[in-house]
């Protein structure tokens, strides 16, 4: 077996419990590397992170490359598992979508995310099915986290809403789907649900309201995401002290909360 493959194994494993996997996704090879080093067990991407890194907005825009320039960025950085999001594959075109996740594998990843949005899911079926081939030509079986956007998008009424996951969820798991990722779902009662018949290691999103990891995993749920979350909070500061900066031009606030120079360096010193 080789290393890639012993590492997309491990990824697998991680997903077994019995405490949720958590991923405190990564934009950009330094955040990557901050998350590993504060203990984090893989990294994953967050689409809209990496996007804004690059200056583009999040949904299916980024060009492909960058997404790939990141990824080797990034896999050369860590050590631990590494999975992306690759939103909607970035084309409608099943084979367009295998070629993109053989590049994301080829540049360092074990795992993907890919939703189906507001299509149909049967589309997905195909990217799934494609994804887990791109993988097999690497010699890895790559962990497909397939994303349904029925609570995100409200794709069908509230009390319709778990039976319509639950659906996806077995099309998704016979076209070769490793997990299912529920953002938006929080209510117990319906995570409960959704990890008990889902037939798939269940991953939901930091959400305002949602339980804590430990009540997560008494649900069931198998791995939390962070999103994009933290970047969010970290534009925000930026925004914050920029703005703060060229209206006062004060020194003082930029050192507040900050890690210091020393400690990022020596993140990235040789391992």
């Amino acid at each position: 077996m080789t290393a890639k493959a012993e590492t997309a194994t491990t990824f697998h494993q991680l997903h077994e419990g019995p405490e949720p996997l958590l991923l405190p996704n990564a934009w950009d090879a330094g955040s990557a590397r901050l998350m590993e080093s504060l203990g984090a067990k893989a990294v994953a991407t967050t689409s809209a992170g990496v996007a804004w890194t690059h200056g583009f907005p999040d949904g299916d825009v980024l060009p492909v490359r960058m997404l790939v320039a990141t990824i080797v960025a990034i896999a050369r950085a860590i050590r631990v598992p590494l999975t992306v999001d690759v939103e909607g594959g970035y084309s409608d075109d099943p084979a367009a979508v295998e070629e993109t996740i053989a590049r994301i594998v080829e540049a360092g990843a074990v795992g993907n995310n890919i939703e189906d949005g507001s299509s149909a899911p049967d589309l997905l079926c195909l990217k799934i099915e494609r994804s887990k081939r791109a993988g097999q030509h690497f010699g890895i079986d790559l962990f497909v986290n397939a994303r349904t956007d029925v609570y995100l998008r409200g794709l069908a009424p509230e009390d319709k809403r778990v039976a319509e996951v639950l659906s996806r969820a077995r099309l998704y798991r016979h076209a070769g789907a490793s997990g299912l990722f529920v953002p938006g779902l929080r209510d117990p009662a319906e995570i409960r649900a959704v990890a008990a018949d889902a037939g798939l290691p269940l991953n939901v999103m930091a959400w305002p309201g949602l339980p804590a990891a430990t009540e997560l995993a008494q649900l069931g749920v198998r791995r939390l995401s962070a999103g994009s979350g933290i970047s969010q909070a970290l534009w925000g500061k930026a925004a914050s002290l920029a703005a703060d900066f060229l209206k006062t031009g004060k020194s003082e606030p930029l050192g507040d909360g900050a890690m210091a120079y020393p400690a990022i360096n020596a993140l990235f010193g040789k391992r």
